[in-house]
């Protein structure tokens, strides 16, 4: 009688895509602290430990409505997931600096760790508070991880360093009222920890850089990352609650959107990334992109795909407008777009980093600014804009932003943009780590999109209690190896030595992640194939 209640239970848990997900997270903790363990490693077990009890907290509030916003609908909270991304990336980066020497970026991604694991015992706190009855067990949990967290960071952590990871969760508490306000059923509870936890600790190194301006040191490329991460954000929080008294798609809104833009943009945004870099910022990039003719012919060569990328959209159009106005874009043709992405991001990894690092951050800029305009509705181009990107909607875009693309742009972008460059003087890592700027284009523009097709044309045998099926995660697993080796024949900087069996674990670890999470995959996936290739 036993053996069958424990056969039943073990067969519950398999058709339990979020038990699976968290089983799959576990593992890769697990894996991490295999390769690294010091002081902060039992602070994160027991966080990923509490984070897998108020994950199941969080879920009955979303079920029951309970919660105080409104999240993404037909998703999990995707709370432990979205708890150990921060850490483990504060860890992986500090085992690295470590080995290279460099004290000042070993404490900054210690920082980095603690931040994300207060973040994340924050949203648990929150859980905790709302839920009724109160749940004693989860609290004795999250009581347990607290304290072992809070202990740990006040022995590895000057009174400066607490101050900042302060300062960053203040920020975050105020930003995350304003975002999830303006933006209903935009993220799940999980994806807001990774977007807003990120946002907040760009704005606090912002503020606290600029503070500092004329002792301000370092690449001007990282600058103009978090001038314009924090720019575009401001912008849109303005319009948002200017166009709370306003009526956004008139004529002359629309006049005062672009004139303000402007404003905005050259009246407070050039002028404080020309303080930080002490250079006038727009020739400080045109010098940027004409440095060498290499980066002319990439530029070209970006456009070029960029007038692919419209037509396809345009000629998708053409054909709902012929067939019918519900007709959608199929998975298939949504993959062009990814397919696009790693013919943009695989010659600039290849040929110069540094160029394609400054490049997506204008691209982010630019998409920012166009879902503005969608959004809003602004003259001319607004309702148009609404019109030729609602064919390419999924359930994921269930809020009133399109973020698909931009996630898309993030998720490929983001291991570049995360590279510990000042640990590596000889410009990539060894072993696995040489693949860690390519974590994006492998997780996202093969894995996922390889997945995707073969998975809805071919695939006959699905993953317990998801949409996913096995043939479809076993090509996406063969895809990447494959890309790799292609890496490896193309790319000179990129010698594995011998880690090939880590590599090809990893892969298969984030695919498997990829079949039972019900999270935005072009966020996530990337940042843990990130920390799996930075150790």
């Amino acid at each position: 009688m036993n053996t069958a209640v424990r056969e039943v239970n073990a067969a519950i848990m398999l058709t339990n895509p979020v038990l699976v997900e968290s089983l799959v997270v576990f593992s890769i903790v697990l894996c991490v602290h295999s390769v690294i363990w010091n002081q902060l490693s039992w602070c994160a077990i027991t966080l990923a430990i509490q984070a897998f009890y108020v994950q199941h907290k969080w879920d009955r509030l979303l079920k029951s409505g309970g919660a105080v916003f409104q999240f993404r609908p037909s998703a999990n909270s995707g709370i432990l997931p979205a708890c150990m991304v921060m850490p483990l990336i504060g860890m992986a980066v500090k085992e690295r600096c470590q080995d290279s020497g460099n004290v000042f970026f070993e404490r900054f991604s210690l920082v980095v760790t603690a931040t994300g694991m207060a973040l994340a015992l924050f949203l648990s706190l929150i859980a905790l508070g709302i839920t009724r009855p109160v749940p004693t067990n989860t609290c004795v949990i999250s009581g347990i991880a607290s304290s072992a967290v809070l202990y740990t960071i006040k022995q590895i952590l000057t009174v400066s360093e607490v101050i900042e990871v302060l300062e960053v969760l203040l920020i975050f508490v105020y930003l995350s009222l304003i975002l999830l306000y303006l933006l209903p059923r935009c993220f799940t509870p999980g994806e807001a920890l990774i977007i807003v936890g990120g946002i907040s600790f760009v704005i606090n190194q912002l503020i606290k850089r600029s503070l500092n301006a004329s002792e301000a040191k370092g690449d001007p490329v990282n600058y103009f990352l978090l001038v314009a991460v924090v720019g575009s954000l401001l912008l849109g929080i303005f319009f948002s609650l200017l166009f709370c008294f306003l009526e956004s798609e008139t004529w002359v809104s629309s006049l005062f959107f672009h004139m303000m833009t402007a404003v905005l943009g050259l009246g407070i945004i050039l002028p404080w990334l020309a303080l930080l870099i002490h250079r006038h910022p727009i020739m400080w990039l045109l010098d940027f992109m004409l440095h060498s003719q290499t980066r002319i012919y990439l530029l070209g060569y970006w456009v070029f795909l960029a007038a692919l990328a419209s037509v396809i959209v345009l000629h998708q159009n053409s054909k709902r407008s012929s067939m019918s106005k519900k007709h959608q874009a199929s998975t298939l043709v949504r993959k062009y777009f990814h397919l696009i992405v790693v013919a943009t991001y695989v010659p600039g990894l290849i040929y110069d980093r540094q160029f394609l690092h400054v490049a997506s951050v204008g691209c982010l800029v630019v998409f920012m600014l166009l879902e503005y305009v969608r959004y809003f509705r602004i003259r001319p181009t607004g309702q148009l804009l609404r019109q030729l990107l609602t064919l390419f909607l999924d359930e994921r875009d269930s809020g009133p932003l399109i973020l698909t693309h931009i996630y898309l742009l993030l998720g490929v972008s983001l291991p570049i943009w995360l590279f510990p460059g000042p640990c590596t003087p000889k410009g990539t890592l060894p072993g696995a780590g040489a693949l860690v700027p390519y974590a994006g284009v492998l997780a996202v523009g093969v894995g996922d999109t390889v997945a995707s097709v073969f998975g809805s044309t071919l695939g006959e045998i699905r993953w317990p209690g998801t949409k996913k099926t096995v043939e479809g995660t076993a090509t996406s697993i063969f895809a990447q190896i494959i890309a790799v080796a292609l890496l490896l024949i193309f790319d000179g900087t990129v010698n594995l030595n011998t880690s090939y069996s880590w590599i090809v674990g990893s892969i298969t670890l984030v695919s498997l992640l990829e079949a039972y999470t019900s999270q935005i995959d072009n966020l996530m996936l990337p940042l843990y194939l990130f920390v799996l290739l930075m150790i």
